[in-house]
């Protein structure tokens, strides 16, 4: 596995090199990759690291990137309107931190990562409390 430092911010970008972040990663790193089974992460299929809020900064690309966001609107979806390739989302689960796509990226290819723990997004535990369960 050859994965970049974490000793300095990570270069992410879109397909079309339209949007580009600077991603400074959680301590945990590319530990904390994960992927989610809901409704939506299942349809996109990407893995995520986290990084906390201040650790993502648009450099370019802020006008054309897209917000989607359904249900509790607390998950914040961005993607580029270009290519359409989904650069990070704020967490539903965790709402301080983002998860950025790792393959947006430079210089991490995703399959060195190994096996990529999974979220329970169907049985999110905030479906449950709105629930009363």
């Amino acid at each position: 596995m050859s994965l970049p430092a974490l000793d300095r911010p990570h270069r992410a970008r879109c397909h079309c090199g339209a949007v580009e972040l600077a991603v400074t990663l959680v301590p945990e790193g590319f530990a904390s990759a994960r992927r989610c089974d809901c409704s939506f992460c299942a349809r996109r299929g990407a893995i995520a690291v986290s990084a906390p809020l201040d650790g993502v900064r648009v450099v370019k690309g802020q006008d054309v990137l897209t917000l989607y966001t359904w249900n509790t609107h607390t998950a914040q979806h961005w993607f580029c309107s270009i290519c359409g390739i989904f650069t990070h989302h704020r967490r539903r689960s965790n709402p301080n931190e983002y998860g950025v796509n790792v393959a947006c990226l430079e210089g991490v290819n995703p399959r060195d990562l190994g096996d990529v723990r999974w979220t329970d997004g169907v049985n999110h535990p905030c479906d449950r409390d709105r629930r009363g369960s």
